[in-house]
């Protein structure tokens, strides 16, 4: 009942919402990606165990916020610098990410057509397992997050499901986006390079705030937003067919009547003038 008469709960629990949606957006970018690898009958069980992994592990991870909370504390030491369990898994997180994104990179740009549909008919189990992956590295950013803004773990609990059932009603959608343009699906893998550095940098306690990470992606989706328009505009002009506009025609059609009356005033002139003698 407190929930429902406090303001200030309220206001916590939609920003929270509103930043686990922000960041469950890659997860199901890259839940997208790796499902379009599958054959069409897959597609849809592979996002849904994707994203029902993840809603599992994020669960599991506010379940036992003592453990989380115990990952900051530093293990071994490196060159001067400290390094957590936290550290640790969003390095190799990173590291995962950055080299999964480049060879998505490149096997849609120079990859063999043939030598792709053959591998994505057999890797269902492959799929699920980078998906958990990367499920665990991107659960634990939310959950390190939410710990940090929120301090009621129902708020969490609430903010964390609502959010997934929201990616999980809008990732057929954007699956369907992401893989029908292939500029679009550029730009993905190119964020999720993005996100993957961003990781790295902070395994090494060196703080990137997430207005500058999610700002130029936000800024290069609204780009390519107006691109799609202009090429679906050019699109439908070019199928539309060439009227020719009936002004023209009157206007020539008057132009040759004129000249054929001025024709026929001079013939007239000529037969009414008189001849000398």
């Amino acid at each position: 009942m407190e929930f429902l008469s406090s303001p200030e709960l309220w206001v916590a629990f939609a920003t929270l919402l509103l930043l686990e949606v922000v960041l469950g957006i890659d997860n199901v970018v890259f839940i997208s990606i790796l499902a379009g690898r599958l054959p069409e009958h897959q597609q849809a069980r592979a996002r849904t165990i994707g994203l029902s992994l993840a809603l599992i592990t994020r669960l599991l991870l506010l379940a036992s916020l003592s453990w989380v909370i115990g990952l900051t504390a530093p293990l071994f030491t490196v060159l001067g610098q400290e390094i957590s369990g936290r550290d640790l898994i969003l390095l190799l997180g990173g590291l995962f990410l950055l080299g999964k994104a480049t060879y998505e990179i490149h096997e849609h740009l120079e990859g063999a057509e043939h030598g792709r549909s053959a591998r994505a008919t057999s890797s269902f189990a492959a799929v699920i397992a980078q998906i958990l992956v990367l499920d665990i590295v991107f659960s634990l950013d939310s959950v390190i997050t939410a710990v940090g803004m929120v301090d009621q773990l129902f708020i969490m609990v609430a903010a964390v499901v609502v959010a997934m059932v929201i990616m999980l009603v809008s990732a057929g959608a954007v699956s369907r986006f992401v893989n029908t343009h292939p500029t679009v699906k550029m730009l993905a893998l190119s964020f999720l390079l993005l996100i993957g550095a961003s990781l790295i940098a902070e395994g090494f306690d060196q703080h990137i705030p997430k207005g500058y990470v999610y700002g130029p992606i936000a800024f290069s989706i609204f780009v390519e937003f107006l691109n799609l328009r202009v090429r679906a505009r050019q699109q439908r002009s070019a199928a539309q067919p060439v009227h020719l506009h009936p002004t023209y025609v009157k206007s020539s059609e008057t132009k040759s009547s004129g000249t054929e009356n001025s024709g026929t005033k001079n013939s007239e002139t000529e037969n009414s003038t008189p001849s000398g003698g």
